[in-house]
């Protein structure tokens, strides 16, 4: 996953480095659906902050941006033209900074698998799920 734009700590982190970022922590946090439903569940990961901290954003970054994973041959329904690929979503940077918003890589006790956004996506409890990125390649510092 790359984390990148206006931070002094450019990097691209593979699953071991996002893994020890700080101690893996069981959240449990109800996750909302815009059409009404919902399910709470036990996910794993670390706070994003931790990850924030380490990318030092510069004054510049108001925003972060999600980047998912763009590839038809695992997702055959990417070449449906309901939305614009890959999917992006952001958050602004207090939200992101939000110590509940966490960096997930798990849930039920298992490795996160590829439907639930292996191998890592966003939670954010307060938001509607759309805004829980599944299966980032790409964190970006923006300002607008």
């Amino acid at each position: 996953m790359s984390v990148e734009g206006a931070i002094k700590n450019p990097k691209v982190y593979d699953i071991d480095e996002i893994l020890k970022l700080a101690p893996l922590e069981e959240r449990v946090y109800r996750l909302r659906c815009v059409e009404g439903s919902s399910m709470v569940i036990p996910w794993i990961g670390v706070s994003l902050s931790e990850l924030i901290k380490r990318a030092e954003p510069t004054g510049n970054a108001k925003y972060v941006q999600f980047i998912t994973l763009n590839d038809p041959s695992q997702m055959p329904g990417l070449s449906t033209p309901i939305l614009e690929w890959p999917y992006s979503e952001g958050l602004r940077m207090d939200e992101a900074m939000n110590p509940l918003t966490l960096l997930t890589v798990g849930l039920y006790g298992e490795v996160l698998p590829n439907q639930n956004g292996a191998p890592v996506r966003i939670v954010v409890p307060w938001k509607y799920g759309f805004k829980s990125a599944k299966s980032l390649v790409k964190i970006r510092f923006v300002e607008k």
